[in-house]
């Protein structure tokens, strides 16, 4: 049984003179159209105003390590019964909260009293750390 409507493949479009990529048939290229200006047809007008350019977006502060600072500091001064762990977090702390206030003294980060407050946590921390290793020096001893 024959079909009423049989496809035959499609012959692929001509080349156009101009050679492949041109446009075989159609408009002529374009010229781009002058930017238009003020006045009226026919008399000499002002350039069109260039409009306010967009100032684009301010950096976000970076608080991070302040924050951190603070973070480490209070966790070391808590905990500092745990005293391996404790010293290596106010020692971090005080490192972090000095990063942070370099980075805030630089304009980059806007919390330079929270990197403060870890700088003191943290050292609070070192203090307290020493303080019990000389209670049980001292307790041993005697």
């Amino acid at each position: 049984m024959a079909q009423p409507y049989e496809t035959a493949p499609v012959p692929p479009p001509p080349v156009s003179p101009d050679g492949p990529g041109q446009v075989p048939y159609g408009y002529p290229p374009q010229q781009p159209h002058p930017q238009p200006g003020y006045g009226a047809p026919g008399i000499p007008s002002y350039p069109a105003a260039g409009g306010y350019g967009w100032p684009g977006l301010q950096p976000q502060p970076n608080n991070g390590m302040g924050t951190a600072s603070l973070v480490l500091g209070i966790l070391a001064t808590v905990g500092f019964c745990a005293w391996p762990l404790a010293l290596v977090m106010g020692v971090v702390a005080v490192i972090l909260g000095a990063l942070g206030r370099g980075k805030a003294r630089r304009g980059e980060a806007t919390n330079p009293g929270v990197a403060l407050a870890g700088i003191i946590c943290g050292a609070a921390s070192i203090v307290l750390i020493l303080g019990l290793f000389a209670f049980v020096i001292a307790a041993y001893k005697s």
